[in-house]
């Protein structure tokens, strides 16, 4: 209880119900379908509905609830339409990022990058998942950072967070996270080569292996879908 009160003294109400919500929708712990009450989670954080309902409304214009009058609000179901027009998106601004990083990349660049994948693996071999999401995260944001792009990984990130639920679901592939720092390793290869060409087409491949994993959702967890 402490720690929400430490927490609403730096930010508003409505900035800690967002984003705890925000997180558990993204985990999965809050599954799509899930049904959820102003006054059950005002109830929980302590707090009056009103910034509890602007956390909807915020939440709601990010496509992750629901919101229908005189109905309950609900965690948005996947859709393949939004999943589909986000990776278009965030293909497109990734391709122009590594583009311009490879005009400037250096040894130093190299070294932050190489300690970052060190963290990786280390995650991937205690099975730490969650840590290696967070460590993927801060991989694409670095290149941003050090390619001179520092807002686009904004944009990437708010694309990339439209199919974390997915990407997580997808971890009950053992192999997946090894596939993946597999390709962040060509990629940190191709930068520190200055291969624009390479790093473009391995950014492609990067982005193509979600197609399997979609795929294989929407199979087996079709109830998580519009």
């Amino acid at each position: 209880m402490q720690e929400l009160v430490d927490q609403f003294e730096r930010r508003t109400t409505t900035d800690v119900v967002f984003d705890q919500l925000y997180d558990e929708i993204v985990s999965l712990k809050l599954l799509p379908g899930t049904k959820l009450s102003e006054v059950e989670v005002a109830r929980r954080f302590g707090v009056s509905r009103q910034p509890v309902r602007d956390a909807f409304n915020r939440l709601g214009n990010l496509d992750m609830l629901l919101i229908r009058p005189q109905k309950a609000t609900e965690v948005r179901g996947f859709s393949m339409e939004r999943i589909a027009h986000a990776r278009f998106v965030r293909l497109a601004v990734e391709l122009e990022v590594v583009r311009e990083a490879c005009a400037v990349w250096d040894s130093d660049r190299a070294k932050i990058m190489e300690q970052n994948l060190r963290q990786q693996q280390q995650a991937i071999d205690t099975g730490s998942t969650e840590r290696f999401h967070k460590l993927d995260y801060e991989f694409h944001k670095k290149i941003c950072e050090l390619g001179g792009r520092p807002l686009a990984f904004q944009t990437i990130r708010e694309l990339k967070q439209k199919v974390d639920s997915l990407c997580i679901l997808s971890f009950g592939n053992a192999r997946e996270p090894s596939v993946l720092i597999e390709d962040h390793h060509d990629l940190a290869l191709a930068l520190k080569d200055r291969s624009a060409d390479k790093a473009a087409a391995i950014i492609r491949r990067h982005l193509s292996r979600l197609d399997d994993t979609i795929a294989d959702i929407h199979r087996n967890h079709s109830e998580y879908f519009e």
